[in-house]
């Protein structure tokens, strides 16, 4: 397994940010994934995320927002935050240009993600996963959040626990049905963080749902 620290450039005005390589020995596609709102690239989650696709032959390229590599607390407005996945998503292009390439995120991560996407996808992106779809805000079942996915050109994997408080279940599988090249996958019990009640490790499960989904594409 190859790891490797580096930063990527993201623009005069934003600067660069942090990010971490981890390749498999046969890599069968390589994702640039994105953290959520409230922990950065090397919280647990991202890191043993990381680690079980590997074992499934997806390499990662994990990164930080620009506000969290200023260690600020506030998320970056869209068009800030857009930019820096676009970014990431060419450096990850450029370093496996025979590679096919992914976009992966955690709520925040993966919404900015299909929001550019929805706008100007990269020719070379095969697809998007998502590890929690932040559909609402908690307390506050809406649909409006979902309103760009239809505009997104390329496959979409939802990975989305039952109890979610910021995707109730039905709405989310409400929007899923209306995107034709949509998968869901859903985890029972699972909240937000993809923990449950059983204590179960959910993490190995999400990596080999994205596997197969890649396989399907």
């Amino acid at each position: 397994m190859k790891s490797e620290l580096f930063s990527i450039a993201i623009s005069d005005s934003i600067g660069s940010v942090s990010a971490e390589l981890m390749e498999p020995p046969k890599m069968k596609a390589v994702m640039a994934l994105a953290h959520g709102a409230g922990a950065g690239m090397s919280h647990p989650f991202m890191k043993s995320l990381s680690k079980t696709l590997a074992d499934h032959g997806i390499g990662t390229i994990r990164y930080n927002f620009a506000y969290m590599e200023k260690k600020k607390k506030m998320p970056d407005p869209p068009a800030i935050a857009e930019k820096t996945v676009n970014m990431v998503l060419e450096k990850t292009h450029e370093m496996f240009p025979a590679i096919p390439v992914l976009a992966g995120g955690k709520s925040f991560g993966g919404r900015m993600t299909s929001q550019l996407a929805s706008r100007q996808a990269p020719a070379f992106l095969k697809g998007i996963v998502f590890y929690g779809f932040p559909l609402h805000a908690m307390g506050k079942p809406s649909t409006d959040r979902a309103a760009h996915l239809a505009k997104v050109p390329v496959p979409m994997l939802f990975l989305q626990g039952t109890k979610d408080t910021l995707a109730n279940i039905e709405l989310i599988q409400q929007v899923v049905s209306t995107l034709p090249a949509a998968r869901i996958e859903i985890f029972d019990g699972a909240d937000h963080s993809f923990k449950s009640s059983g204590k179960k490790d959910l993490i190995p499960d999400l990596s080999s749902k994205t596997s197969a989904w890649f396989e399907s594409l």
